[in-house]
């Protein structure tokens, strides 16, 4: 089955530049969808049914831009009710802060009950861990897919439809095209899911893959900034290297668990934050996030445990002479 969208002129969205304002009603198999558009009616295009039919009900989806009375959940990642969240400290919003003036997007799916169930960021890819002209580059794309909270919200095009409102954005701005990341296993942000709507390979570096989608036949692939300095070594004791960007709560949250662990051990640890923020101290080491004990990573998925980080700390400490 294929469902019809109308896609209707709508006023520009809030924030310094125009960006689309989706509204998307389901009535059976007919979906309307408001965004700017050509003349009255605007563009006819079609989508799956299964992308927007949820439980056979009636339902209306709005894609909006992220305002001020939504700050707050946003920097939560949409997980308000979560510990985690709040164990990862502020960093999201010190990051949030820096970025509102520096080209940061970001958009929210809401329902039709006023309940917000997904959101996308992207930022000029020269704020990215890639390098590239003239595109955009998608941080996350995340719906809610928890029972906590807010509700399971996937599965119902929200993450379809944020994505599309996120390239028309950046066609808008004259982007050449999108970039994104995706890890090839098949878990959180597929590299599959984005490949599926039109985004091709353009490097790899271990699971994580980038994607991109060109808009134009000169725009350039781009290309992952790789590690150029190894995590330094401290004679005599358990050397600790944070590297901390901030945008993301789950490498956030391994930051203050670590840090927290550390100082259970004194002296015998040595623990440096490195700012990646900056961009010249991020292009001097090529990691933008991560955690190294003695040189070596501690983390290739979901957020060690405290238990875990600390127990690691202790073995490293135990062979210490």
């Amino acid at each position: 089955m294929v469902v019809v969208v109308k896609q209707l002129p709508t006023a520009a969205g809030q924030g310094a530049l125009p960006s689309p304002h989706r509204r998307q009603r389901v009535v059976g198999s007919v979906s309307c969808v408001r965004a700017p558009g050509r003349g009255h009616l605007g563009r006819l295009t079609t989508l799956p049914a299964r992308a927007l039919l949820h439980a056979g009900r009636q339902r209306w989806m709005d894609i909006i831009d992220l305002t001020a009375p939504h700050e707050e959940l946003y920097c939560q990642c949409l997980e308000d009710w979560s510990a985690d969240i709040r164990e990862a400290g502020d960093h999201k919003r010190v990051w949030y802060a820096k970025m509102r003036d520096r080209g940061l997007r970001v958009k929210l799916a809401v329902d039709d009950a006023g309940e917000v169930g997904g959101m996308i960021q992207y930022v000029p890819i020269q704020y990215a861990p890639a390098s590239g002209k003239d595109l955009f580059f998608i941080n996350c794309i995340w719906v809610h897919g928890h029972q906590q909270g807010r509700g399971n919200f996937q599965k119902r095009g929200m993450g379809r439809a944020l994505l599309e409102a996120a390239e028309d954005d950046a066609r808008s701005l004259d982007a050449k095209g999108v970039a994104a990341w995706g890890l090839w296993l098949p878990f959180w942000m597929k590299a599959s899911w984005f490949k599926k709507r039109g985004y091709k390979k353009a490097d790899r570096q271990s699971i994580q893959v980038l994607v991109w989608k060109p808009f134009s036949a000169d725009a350039e692939p781009p290309k992952w900034i790789r590690q150029r300095r190894k995590p330094p070594r401290v004679p005599g004791k358990v050397a600790i290297t944070a590297y901390l960007n901030g945008w993301c709560p789950v490498m956030n949250l391994t930051y203050e668990r670590a840090k927290r662990a550390a100082a259970e051990f004194g002296d015998r640890v040595h623990f440096e934050t490195i700012d990646t923020f900056d961009r010249k101290t991020f292009a001097d080491w090529g990691i933008s996030d991560g955690v190294y004990v003695d040189g070596k990573s501690i983390q290739a998925g979901p957020p060690p445990s405290y238990e875990k980080i600390r127990d690691l700390i202790a073995r490293r400490v135990r062979r210490l002479r």
